[in-house]
């Protein structure tokens, strides 16, 4: 039994490894694709006294990319992130720090703010595969423009074991918080937070 599980995960993974995403975007249907949370990731971080930069996350989000693969600048991006879903990995058990993170006022306020959203307003190409996608983001109630780096990494028509189109990005972007109306604890807490983001779309049923 031992030997056949070895052998299946090196069956998927040795597929995974050995297949690119060579598919070029306008091969690709157009039409909404789903974030896969399984594949994407949203990661912040924020200046801690000059010494680090503090690293979080949240786990849960959903969205949907309304994808023109023949012109990519008329696509447009909706996000919706739990705030309830931020992840410090605080490593002592004392206090519930993602709790109080969540929680205060003074800070994410997920009780009476319980939705974090972006939408975008306008894509620019910067390059062959990268662009900048401006949009709202509205966080503690507060709606503000910015602006995301975009690089388009891959995609593919048919992907393997799903047998559906998907698409890949990396972005990123510095937001300050305090336009937000989040200014606890600043400066000791740094008011620039870097979003770093991975998100794989899969095609809509």
């Amino acid at each position: 039994m031992k030997q056949l599980l070895v052998s299946v995960l090196f069956f998927i993974f040795g597929a995974v490894t050995t297949t690119h995403a060579g598919d070029a975007l306008d091969t690709l249907p157009s039409g909404t694709y789903d974030l896969d949370l399984s594949h994407s990731s949203l990661v912040w971080k924020v200046n801690h006294s000059g010494l680090s930069n503090y690293t979080a996350r949240f786990t849960k989000m959903s969205g949907a990319l309304d994808l023109d693969t023949q012109d990519p600048t008329k696509s447009t991006l909706t996000v919706e992130v739990d705030p309830m879903s931020l992840e410090t990995h605080f490593p002592f058990d004392y206090k519930d720090w993602n709790k109080e993170l969540k929680e205060d006022a003074k800070l994410f306020n997920a009780t009476a703010h319980p939705s974090i959203s972006f939408k975008s307003t306008g894509i620019e190409m910067t390059g062959e595969n990268t662009g900048v996608v401006t949009g709202d983001l509205t966080f503690l109630g507060v709606t503000k423009p910015i602006a995301l780096d975009v690089t388009f990494n891959g995609a593919f028509l048919e992907m393997p074991f799903v047998g559906k189109p998907v698409v890949g990005f990396t972005a990123s972007a510095t937001v300050e918080r305090s336009k937000w109306g989040m200014e606890y604890l600043s400066p000791g807490i740094g008011d620039n937070v870097s979003l770093l983001i991975e998100a794989e779309f899969m095609k809509h049923k």
